[in-house]
């Protein structure tokens, strides 16, 4: 793709900063969604918008994008102060929503020719870039399909491939693989890696914690509207949780575990599952080795023991 094989965007021109968010503020009828969010984003990087449901995310994007107005706060996207520049910023930036919504009337070379046209980019030159689009959503082949033929992963590629017609620095990606299987998952993860290691500054939210901790160099973590942690993924694993975790597994497993909590630094349970939380498991595992009903997994911790911990292990709607 011939803008992904240019130079890589320039930073110098929003001052190394693809995303600035200061004090931001948004209520609705009252309640308070965004409460005094900070956090910024450097360029040619991939941060992580990370939170239950009803954490803020989504409206902390919306703000980011200059959909929505702020309460208060300053919000700096590409170097451009919003929400008074949001249209000139906006075409610096690709988005890829949380639901595709190509059009079902248009083939897929038809549905990046119409979306380039937005942007006020020539036929000429959408039509040039359009094949080296295809091909990087690996979708060669499938210029003249219709969206109805193509498969979910196909469509969510071909949505990467659209948000990516006016070349932009920065792409917002809203939960980029959800419904997605593995193949095409991991297919979607190598694509966002390639757009990093060529420039473009990816701002990424997601409920798989696997992907933020496979893409992510940075990330914040929200909860009732505040941001709670931020960092890199190994920084926040080490800040925050012990580093190795045990889970037992079956009917007797909480009550198990309960009788023996002086075998690790912490236990959680949830369910019929007990999570001992460990600096050094061996003497756990010694225990476990003389029981027959028990089942369990030796682990390293990982991010989304740090969510859980963070988050609770309530369910959210």
């Amino acid at each position: 793709m011939a803008s992904l094989n240019a130079a890589a965007a320039d930073t110098a021109t929003f001052g190394g900063a693809a995303l600035q968010v200061s004090g931001l503020r948004k209520s609705y009828t009252g309640q308070t969604v965004v409460d005094g969010v900070d956090f910024t984003v450097p360029a040619a990087t991939c941060f992580g918008l990370l939170g239950p449901n009803g954490a803020g995310k989504t409206t902390t994007l919306r703000c980011c994008l200059g959909l929505t107005p702020a309460d208060a706060g300053t919000i700096r996207l590409a170097g451009h102060v919003l929400p008074e520049q949001a249209e000139v910023a906006r075409t610096r930036v690709g988005v890829v929503p949380q639901l595709d919504n190509l059009d079902p009337d248009f083939s897929s070379r038809e549905n990046l020719l119409v979306y380039g046209r937005y942007f006020g980019i020539s036929d000429a030159v959408l039509r040039a870039r359009i094949p080296d689009l295809l091909d990087f959503a690996g979708l060669s082949g499938k210029e003249g399909a219709n969206i109805q033929s193509l498969s979910g992963g196909m469509k969510r590629r071909l949505t990467l491939a659209r948000a990516l017609i006016n070349d932009p620095d920065i792409v917002f990606l809203d939960e980029p693989t959800t419904g997605l299987d593995p193949q095409a998952r991991h297919l979607i993860w190598d694509r966002l890696k390639r757009l990093i290691a060529h420039g473009k500054t990816l701002i990424l939210t997601t409920h798989f914690m696997d992907e933020a901790e496979r893409l992510c160099d940075r990330l914040a973590i929200l909860d009732h509207g505040r941001l709670i942690a931020e960092g890199a993924p190994r920084e926040l694993i080490a800040r925050h949780i012990e580093p190795q975790v045990v889970e037992i597994f079956g009917d007797a497993a909480t009550t198990w575990a309960r009788r023996r909590q002086g075998l690790g630094e912490r236990l959680e349970t949830a369910g019929d599952t007990a999570f001992f939380y460990c600096r050094d498991a061996a003497p756990l595992l010694g225990a476990l080795a003389g029981t027959l009903t028990l089942r369990y997994v030796h682990r390293a911790a990982s991010l989304e023991d740090v969510f859980l911990k963070l988050t609770g292990r309530d369910l959210r709607d």
